[in-house]
């Protein structure tokens, strides 16, 4: 750490400041966006839907003011003087190696690998943990602005070929294609019209199992409402119009179904699920012969009643292992005899910590634990014999973790807040573990310090937060201070780098983390405390965060910025809209801002279990309790503000943000900026290194020079 500090001072990188008075602003002129006089009727209630022209993307009238949102945005940014030096330093931060968690295939390892500035990470595989990499696909070849995104592969068992899943500007609608590892050559297979889908090869290696939608009507692939998923199987050769149909449920056209092939390949698991509900039925079929599978067997029943989550993580032969909820909403795991599922025999049973992931490898049961929203690795054998830990390196997160029980290897990775994620190797066998992979960044942690604390809710529900900050920090409540949580869909958010945290710090801030109910950092109960009727206590959780770090004198509001992305989007609307004067400045990004349209849009009404939707009268009343855009009130004078969202955003519409941004710019009460950043070419969960540096060290000055901080490099 001593010769990382040196260079940095040698090479003036480090940043010092003070806090300067808080920016005085004059009230912008937004540009103009039409009010039309629509009203929506529910249940006898009248809801004004002035902006829901914005709804159609393709409208001249919509491309027209989204242009002139850009322009007012950038000039704003243009202005700010500490901007350039956020990106510099944020690029340079950036630029360091970074390696996925390889997963084994037929005794070689495959991973994803970025240099440091590649838009997009490149596939390599390597035999073995001293194995010397080799390129496989880079799709920065296919498309060098980044425009085409690589989003998903899979080798398949023999390692011959790569499935791989290509999107323009990241839409989550995907096309499969397939390469000749031996030659490099791409196969003539096309695979259209794929969506939140998995791809798993057949042992034969002669086709893999896939999920598709219908193709969306010609220029409405962005907001078409997605209905009537199906499995299929590609025979690797033929045209996407002879794949085998699997698995179909048009009873059931808002679920998801998607297949899975066991590690030894006897059989494919079919999992059914109610949109992002966690729980989900099951289903099996026997394939007979691996290295001859029958893809046409019977599909056959194993839990169906959706009262659970059934997750399998492995077999012995006709011994399945499956990580469950039921009875259990921290898990647990069992085996039974795939003829006979409901005698099983629970092998490790729950327990307080929450089972957050757990596999199958050499044989053993290896269960990833979260306890207190801090990762575990606990070893247990196939008969459920406790057999020890794995040490991991401190306090943090495992992220991501693979092994087969075919291999005595297991790889995960590990990080916190200060630490980017290194990659380990775990011998089963002996118990000893090495680093696979190290990175090494241009900062120097040793400087700062993470500490989890827990406040009380509004209710006086126990909530963990986690706050980073320079050591020797006064608590004067002065210090400029961001917020960040999520609160949803059963998702823990725990400690992990990411560069964006440092540039923060390095500019004098405090780093702070909730981990609000809704999410899944304390089970399943943990989860349905945030969810439907009970989401106002995501709310509540977010808001009492905020009074913790001021009452403990962390900062002040003024000095407090809050930020969320998608559902952390809706989290942020949610929260200015209650409590305006609780901030300095906010970004939301990509967020849920129309709760009572939501479902009409793309893959909106997957997330009906969590929300509830507007047709149904009871959801209906909490719904617009809550709802950002039904609770922009005029004359309020809400905190200077950041939207983003992308054009290609088939997960999140684009229109949420526009409606959300044009309402608040109408009846800001005073003279804070409400700006909208709208990205070209990218989407919901993508984009390339260079514009995500770009967009984020924009949202970051903004925030900085809203919260009043100037920085200039310290020469020292």
């Amino acid at each position: 750490m001593k010769k990382i500090a040196v260079i940095l001072l040698g090479m003036g990188l480090l940043w010092t400041g003070f806090a300067a008075a808080q920016p005085s602003h004059a009230k912008l002129v937004y540009p103009a966006a039409a009010r039309d006089k629509v009203v929506n009727n529910y249940f006898g209630a009248q809801v004004a839907a002035p902006y829901q022209w914005m709804e159609n993307l393709d409208s001249p009238t919509v491309k027209q003011w989204v242009d002139a949102e850009n322009k007012l945005t950038f000039s704003y940014l243009d202005k700010i003087p500490e901007r350039q030096a956020v990106r510099q330093r944020l690029k340079q931060l950036w630029n360091y190696e970074k390696l996925s968690v390889p997963q084994m295939q037929a005794g070689r390892l495959f991973f994803s690998k970025n240099s440091g500035l590649q838009n997009q990470s490149v596939v390599y595989e390597q035999h073995g943990a001293s194995g010397k990499p080799r390129e496989l696909l880079d799709p920065n070849s296919l498309s060098p602005n980044g425009d085409i995104a690589l989003l998903d592969y899979a080798p398949s068992d023999n390692g011959r070929l790569l499935a791989y899943a290509l999107s323009q500007g990241g839409s989550d609608w995907e096309t499969l294609h397939v390469r000749d590892l031996a030659d490099g050559k791409t196969l003539m297979d096309e695979v259209r019209y794929v969506k939140f889908s998995g791809i798993s090869w057949t042992r034969d290696d002669k086709g893999f199992f896939y999920s598709r939608y219908p193709a969306p009507p010609p220029g409405q692939a962005i907001s078409d409402r997605v209905r009537d998923q199906v499995l299929y199987y590609h025979r690797i050769g033929t045209p996407q119009s002879q794949d085998k149909l699997i698995y179909s449920r048009p009873d059931l056209p808002e679920w998801i179904v998607g297949g899975e092939v066991s590690e030894d390949g006897r059989y494919l698991f079919v999992v059914l699920a109610n949109g992002t509900s966690p729980n989900n039925e099951l289903y099996y079929a026997d394939l007979g012969d691996p290295e001859h599978p029958n893809v046409a067997a019977a599909i056959q029943p194993l839990f169906t009643k959706n009262d659970a989550a059934y997750s399998p993580i492995g077999n012995l032969g006709d011994m399945l292992f499956l990580q469950t909820t039921r009875d259990a909403p921290r898990d647990k795991i069992v085996s039974f005899k795939l003829a006979d599922p409901e005698h099983w025999r629970t092998l490790v049973p729950e327990t307080h910590n929450v089972i957050q992931n757990s596999l199958m490898a050499h044989h053993q049961i290896v269960v990833q634990y979260l306890a207190d929203v801090k990762s575990r690795l606990q070893l247990f054998s196939s008969s459920g014999k406790p057999e020890g830990r794995v040490s991991l390196p401190g306090i943090g997160s495992v992220a991501g973790l693979s092994g087969r029980n075919d291999s005595k290897e297991l790889y995960y990775g590990f990080t916190s807040y200060l630490y980017p994620t290194t990659v380990y190797r775990y011998d089963l066998a002996s118990g000893k573990q090495a680093v696979f992979f190290k990175p090494r960044l241009t900062f120097d942690p040793s400087r700062y310090q993470t500490r989890q604390v827990f406040y009380h809710s509004k209710d006086g529900t126990r909530i963990p937060l986690f706050i980073t900050y320079r050591k020797g920090l006064k608590l004067n409540g002065k210090n400029p201070t961001l917020l960040y949580a999520y609160g949803g869909f059963d998702i823990s958010i725990t400690p992990g780098f990411s560069p964006l945290v440092p540039v923060w710090l390095e500019m004098g801030g405090v780093y702070a983390v909730a981990n609000l109910r809704g999410g899944g950092e304390y089970g399943e109960a943990w989860h349905q405390a945030g969810m439907l009727g009970r989401k106002q206590n995501v709310f509540d959780d977010f808001v009492w965060a905020a009074k913790y770090l001021i009452a403990q004198k962390y900062t002040s509001p003024r000095k407090l910025a809050i930020w969320g992305y998608s559902n952390g989007g809706l989290l942020i609307g949610a929260t200015i809209t209650q409590h305006p004067e609780l901030f300095g400045a906010a970004y939301a990004g990509a967020g849920v801002m129309d709760m009572l349209r939501y479902q009409k849009f793309s893959g909106g009404a997957l997330w009906a279990p969590e929300y509830g939707t507007s047709s149904d009268p009871k959801a209906f009343k909490w719904l617009i309790k809550y709802s950002p855009l039904q609770n922009v009130k005029a004359g309020v004078c809400y905190p200077p503000t950041i939207i983003t969202t992308s054009d290609h955003d088939d997960r999140v519409v684009p229109s949420h943000s526009y409606k959300f941004a044009a309402a608040m710019q109408h009846d800001q009460g005073c003279g804070n900026p409400v700006l909208i950043r709208v990205e070209t070419q990218t989407s919901h969960n993508y984009m390339p290194t260079d514009k995500r540096i770009i967009q984020w060290s924009d949202i970051w000055a903004f925030l900085a020079y809203n919260l009043g901080i100037t920085r200039a490099p310290d020469r020292k």
